[in-house]
């Protein structure tokens, strides 16, 4: 459970920072908090999976990153999480996971999310992932995106 004063911060930050010097100083000025108080609740939240992470959202099609693919491994289960570690360290990988695969139509477990400025790009990438992942990869596709979806943090729901 959050107190009202942890529903505040959540409430305060949960459209986006303020894109200031100081953005955690803002909203603890704004919340009328001190901003040392704002980072330990912050911390605590975090500590209890309230919160998982802050983080920047970048559009990438603004960026000119207007070919985005979920490149999808079928990768050996007993390297996966040694390989999936390495996959997500790249830095062109902006997210990887695994999941469980969903036999028989779809036996991938590994993905991860690669963008770039056209398919090509999109590609090579792709093939550097296959070339790390070698022989513990079993088979693999890319599933392009074709619109942007509207990406969103936590979001309260209004008390009635």
């Amino acid at each position: 459970m959050i107190d009202e004063t942890d529903r505040r911060i959540i409430a305060a930050m949960q459209e986006g920072l303020p894109l200031v010097p100081a953005p955690f100083a803002r909203v603890a000025a704004d919340l009328a908090l001190p901003e040392p108080e704002l980072m330990e609740r912050i911390a605590a939240l975090k500590a209890r999976g309230v919160i998982r992470r802050i983080a920047a959202a970048p559009n990438h099609y603004k960026l000119g990153m207007t070919s985005n693919g979920m490149t999808v491994w079928d990768v050996d289960d007993a390297r996966i999480a040694d390989l999936g570690a390495r996959v997500g360290a790249l830095a062109f990988v902006t997210h990887c996971y695994e999941r469980p695969r969903a036999l028989p139509d779809w036996p991938y477990n590994l993905f991860a999310m690669v963008h770039g400025a056209d398919r090509d790009e999109v590609e090579a990438k792709r093939g550097e992932i296959a070339a790390l992942l070698g022989t513990a990869c079993r088979g693999h596709d890319i599933l392009y995106s074709t619109r942007i979806l509207k990406k969103t943090g936590l979001r309260l729901k209004e008390r009635t």
